[in-house]
């Protein structure tokens, strides 16, 4: 993993690779052409295939010439075709009127066609049949007629009850969007949100640092708080402070005014010097460091510990590994949208083959790190109606900017990842499931989740894109603990977690499994399991509680006496670094 100071010819490749990798969002196009090539010379071969589609497109296209013959003349002439139930491009009134509700039309029957021309290719691999599907998806949806003006009955209706002041203010959000981008800038209304001024400002002390974390300690907000101190561990791909946002959503605030002394990490954000930090780095330099820390503050107390996303895969394999070296520390576990198996690991696979992972780590090897851009328009392309053509759609067309809120303020101060970190995080984990499977290193051991004994809480998202629910349901399978909880909340990834009681249109499912218990595949756990409103911060906060002990007077702020003095207030130094 290291960077070698002779040439080698493959230094080219990865030069070549890296500059290449500037234009495609780090998408190998490799990896993509064998996929199509895999699919072509598969369709090829399969002339019962091709003639289904044959007639499939025949069937299609006759319904849609009946559908133009009777849709003229009656408006509620019933729709041939049937968007996904997440598409909301053509749910508007205005899409039923002619000739919009031909165009939508039109355009839902060729997706359909291709849906069914890349799907269910007989001896074609799984993942080659996700890619083609997926990317013709992706280059299909360019073309849908939400996104032009002369095509959108929505746009054009605006336009006419604005006489074109709508677009003249598109075209000022595109002239500024474009010098953001230019200068590297971040999106507009960011600026609002200052962390450590509104937002991030639950108050606390750094009482630790090393050259990747920094230990927050939180200031008690209540007279006594439980003995068993809780630490947090985020996830480095993004700041820390998406659990501290503002006073209304802020989950360490939350805890503090519960009873809990909190601790929380915050990640450095890496550069090129830091190219060689590896995976069990972030185990030792971080949990385990920031363990010792809590021990040294608050001694002869066990640690509840809740990691999230990549933060909880650490939390995980640390965790593992405790239990395996007899080390007992960790009082709970609690792991929020963290996937353990990754077999089932969602549309994020798609950029997860030999190939790709080459491309990547040719790209991070030249710079030491992962760039933000390139992270950020892959997870774009996951969603791209939701996160690239409905923004285009209402701030180039309809001129109308989105409120600027502390969540996405949050979501566009975005971190580095080091070049070897993150190849071993994308090789060993996702490519050759490592850890599901038992053969994850840490320290100089593998490491088995099922060693891991105390009670554990998962949480994940019912429309969770990063880390699907039925993936991260898998835990159940790979650990036998005495007590497992698993909530399944609504949301998404980011804001299904940041559930603050009281918010509108909460809800969640939840139960318990014990030791000796049969297990449920997700689907009929799902069915079987009834839907509760409200917040899932409160039933874990009640079940952190019940596995606590007495409470006991606030410990200090760090230890002075023992070499751990604060060194500066909440947020800390490593939250600022870009």
């Amino acid at each position: 993993m290291e960077k070698n100071d002779g040439f080698e010819f493959v230094d080219i490749d990865r030069i070549y690779h890296a500059w290449e990798s500037n234009f495609t969002l780090s998408i190998s196009p490799r990896s993509l052409a064998i996929a199509f090539f895999s699919w072509a010379l598969h369709l090829a071969e399969l002339p019962g295939k091709r003639t289904e589609l044959m007639m499939e497109i025949f069937t299609k296209a006759s319904r849609y010439c009946d559908y133009l013959r009777y849709a003229y003349e009656d408006r509620e002439y019933p729709d041939c075709f049937t968007p996904a139930s997440r598409d909301n491009r053509f749910r508007g009134a205005e899409w039923k009127t002619w000739p919009f509700n031909a165009l939508a039309q039109g355009f839902l029957m060729i997706e359909s066609f291709w849906e069914s021309a890349t799907t269910r290719v007989h001896g074609l691999s799984c993942h080659h049949e996700n890619v083609v599907s997926f990317t013709v998806r992706q280059f299909l949806d360019i073309f849908a007629p939400s996104n032009f003006l002369a095509s959108n009955p929505e746009v054009l209706k605006l336009t006419r009850e604005q006489s074109g002041s709508n677009l003249v203010r598109g075209w000022f959000n595109f002239l500024q969007d474009f010098k953001r981008a230019l200068y590297r800038e971040r999106p507009a209304g960011v600026e609002d949100y200052k962390v450590g001024v509104n937002i991030a400002v639950t108050p606390g002390k750094v009482i630790f640092r090393n050259r990747l974390i920094e230990l927050i300690q939180y200031s008690p907000a209540t007279g006594q708080v439980y003995a068993e101190p809780l630490l947090i561990v985020p996830a480095w791909i993004m700041k820390y402070y998406i659990l501290d946002l503002s006073a209304h959503n802020s989950l360490a605030r939350f805890l503090v005014e519960k009873g809990y002394t909190v601790f929380m990490i915050s990640w450095k954000n890496p550069d090129s010097e830091d190219r060689d930090i590896s995976l069990d780095d972030y185990r030792t330099l971080g949990v385990m460091a920031a363990l010792e820390a809590i021990a040294t503050v608050v001694p002869d107390r066990k640690t509840h510990a809740l990691g999230y996303c990549i933060g909880g895969n650490i939390l995980s394999i640390a965790a593992a590994a405790m239990a395996r070296d007899d080390d007992d520390r960790i009082a709970s576990l609690t792991l929020l949208t963290t996937q353990s198996d990754f077999t089932e690991a969602g549309e994020l696979m798609l950029f997860i083959d030999e190939c790709q992972v080459t491309y990547l780590e040719d790209s991070m090897w030249y710079k030491g790190y992962l760039d933000t851009r390139q992270m950020a328009g892959a997870f774009q392309l996951l969603r791209s109606n939701d996160l690239i053509w409905s923004r285009f759609i209402q701030d180039y067309l309809m001129g109308e900017r989105r409120p600027m809120f502390d969540l996405m303020a949050w979501n566009a101060d975005t971190t580095r990842m080091p070049y070897r970190m993150h190849s071993e995080f994308l090789r060993e984990l996702f490519l050759d499931n490592h850890l599901a499977a038992g053969r994850y290193i840490a320290g100089d051991r593998p490491v088995f989740l099922n060693d891991i004994k105390g009670p554990i809480f998962l949480v994940a998202t019912l429309q969770d894109h990063v880390a699907p629910w039925r993936s991260a349901y898998k835990f159940l399978f790979l650990n036998n603990a005495e007590q497992i909880t698993f909530v399944l909340c609504s949301g998404g990834h980011n804001a299904g977690i940041i559930s603050e009681p009281g918010g509108h249109r909460r809800s969640f499912r939840m139960s318990t499994r014990k030791a000796g218990e049969k297990h449920m595949d997700p689907d009929y756990w799902l069915e079987h399991t009834p839907e509760q409103t409200g917040s899932w911060w409160t039933p874990w906060e009640r079940w952190l509680a019940e596995h606590s002990s007495s409470l006991v007077d606030p410990p200090s702020m760090g230890a002075p006496e023992k070499g751990l003095p604060p060194l500066g207030n909440a947020p800390g130094a490593y939250v600022h670094l870009d």
